[in-house]
């Protein structure tokens, strides 16, 4: 899986290393799955920037999706992602 960077979109504050991958791609629109490497909280629902791993960056919207968490460890979760535009 590609690596990305996923950012807070207010600050653009760096949040976590994330693998991705794009499910869907036109030149307007991506559509994607991103499951952050380390432990962070992720707001459901809240506005983020990925950073593909050709450099381009995407504001887009995460809503949880699967929990792949395992007893006794900190859960982590897959993020589906939607964006329009490229911001650069």
């Amino acid at each position: 899986m590609p690596v990305g960077k996923l950012f807070r979109f207010s600050e653009e504050q760096f949040v976590a290393n994330v693998n991705y991958r794009l499910l869907r791609e036109t030149p307007t629109h991506l559509c994607g799955e991103l499951v952050p490497i380390e432990y962070v909280r992720v707001s459901d629902g809240a506005d983020y920037i990925v950073e593909l791993e050709d450099s381009r960056k995407i504001q887009c919207n995460l809503k949880k999706n699967v929990n792949l968490g395992v007893i006794g460890m900190p859960p982590r979760f897959k993020y589906r992602f939607t964006g329009a535009t490229p911001l650069a």
